[in-house]
């Protein structure tokens, strides 16, 4: 098979398989604590990561410039924690309801990424940024709201606005996480970046739960909850980041940010097999409007 439609395949499969993760594998984790959850995602898989490559990254660590070590703790700090952090919050916030409008906003995070990659890199914004970036957020909002102004007892109440906030927050710090891996990715190999993000992220969600006297709760995981865990680990964890850069290998940056649409339109599937939800034909307007302004920035891009 050409090497083309196998890199198609697997950024598609990967993007599937983080849609699997927000709408069926993360939510069932809803009664434990949010830096609790993010911790184990990322210490299991360090952990089954050290057994076989450990040795070895650890010396490839030990060896980087200082420079690149700060911006490797960056890519953890927000695409790691405060990006996963963020959207298993906005996911819990919820509670098994709009799981589809929150992973679709979460596609906002190329906006982000090429605004700060115009301030930090000083890359070129594309034509008619911001005219696209405007039709997004309308898109977003009416994805949300549909064609009414929210009232602030209603979205208080169900949590819709902070899920919203969070969402926002996780696209941001996501963003950033790309911005800061450009700057190393180019001159270092993909398993040294995966394995250092997962152990400063480790690091980092390990004093939070420490700080918040959570660590505790790995006493009280449940058989099935352990079970979910491993399959995130294994599947959307470390799992798909592999699939989803081994198919980058292969097709151009253009192709993967349309493969990458398997992500909203796999949320959209699930949210509907396993919670029997579906968004409205205006929301399905307004999650229109916001993928196509997300493809036109991402083309206009060079």
């Amino acid at each position: 098979m050409d090497k083309k439609y196998v890199g198609t395949i697997l950024v598609c499969f990967a993007a599937s398989l983080w849609g699997f993760d927000s709408i069926v594998l993360t939510p069932r984790l809803f009664h434990l604590k949010v830096p609790f959850v993010v911790f184990m995602v990322h210490c299991l898989p360090f952990l089954v990561m050290s057994l076989f490559i450990g040795k070895r990254e650890m010396k490839n660590i030990s060896s980087l410039p200082k420079k690149d070590l700060i911006f490797y703790f960056l890519v953890a700090l927000f695409g790691g924690c405060i990006g996963t952090l963020s959207i298993v919050k906005s996911l819990f916030l919820v509670n098994f309801q709009h799981l589809t409008v929150v992973t679709l906003l979460q596609k906002a995070q190329p906006i982000f990424a090429l605004i700060l990659a115009r301030v930090i890199l000083k890359e070129k914004l594309g034509k008619n940024f911001l005219n696209w970036v405007t039709f997004a957020l309308i898109g977003g909002y009416i994805m949300t709201f549909e064609f009414t102004l929210p009232r602030v007892a209603e979205v208080s109440s169900s949590n819709i606005f902070k899920a919203v906030l969070y969402a926002l927050l996780a696209a941001f710090s996501f963003g950033s996480a790309t911005v800061f891996g450009k700057r190393i990715l180019s001159h270092s190999s993909f398993v040294t970046a995966l394995y250092t993000r997962y152990f400063f992220t480790t690091v980092i969600t390990f004093f939070i739960v420490i700080s918040q006297n959570q660590l505790g709760l790995i006493f009280n995981v449940t058989p099935f909850e352990w079970l979910i865990f491993v399959i995130i680990g294994i599947t959307s964890g470390s799992g798909a980041i592999l699939l989803y850069y081994r198919g980058l290998r292969y097709i151009d940056a253009s192709v993967a940010t349309i493969c990458e649409l398997s992500f909203p339109i796999s949320s959209v599937v699930f949210d509907y097999i396993f919670n029997n939800h579906l968004l409205t034909p205006v929301q399905f307007l307004g999650a229109s409007a916001l993928i196509f302004a997300i493809l036109k920035i991402s083309k206009n891009q060079k």
